[in-house]
């Protein structure tokens, strides 16, 4: 795996951020294929930024021993944002959606296409719900007249 650190050319704040991807050729290959794209506008636009390599010493390089008139240094405060907390102002919008639609709609999971396909037919009372379907189950709920659109996100599974 290698990580790079990843600049989005049509924002205008220059967003960057990071990728993880199977081996450089991997990247190449999803890059040429347009499936590279910036989280936050969304476009293929994307290209590598320089970027540091990490390099951590060998297993076997001891670590170096402070003389007597060494003082340790206290470690640097974080000032790094949280991976839970929102970069912005897109992200935060996503957020609220997704724990409105959580707040307000019942989780009903992989019998998501059933359930739609009932409430549409009147065998089920209507109701705000939200699951998962798979492509053809999508496509014959469209063909079909029943409404339904994607969800930005991927739905929190919920258990016991």
């Amino acid at each position: 795996m290698i990580q790079y650190s990843l600049n989005c050319s049509s924002c205008t704040d220059g967003n960057r951020f990071d990728s993880w991807f199977q081996n450089a050729e991997a990247f190449e290959k999803l890059q040429s294929a347009g499936m590279v794209t910036c989280p936050s506008c969304g476009s293929s636009d994307v290209k590598k930024a320089i970027m540091a390599p990490r390099v951590r010493p060998s297993r076997s390089a001891a670590a170096p021993q402070p003389g007597p008139e060494a003082t340790p240094t206290p470690p640097a405060p974080k000032t790094e944002a949280m991976l839970s907390t929102p970069a912005n102002p897109a992200e935060q919008a996503l957020a609220e959606l997704k724990k409105k639609v959580e707040e307000t709609s019942d989780y009903v999971g992989d019998k998501f296409a059933q359930e739609a396909r009932a409430m549409h037919t009147g065998d089920a009372p209507e109701r705000a719900i939200y699951g998962e379907a798979n492509l053809e189950e999508a496509k014959s709920l469209i063909e079909d007249g029943v409404p339904v659109a994607p969800l930005p996100f991927r739905p929190g599974r919920k258990s016991n």
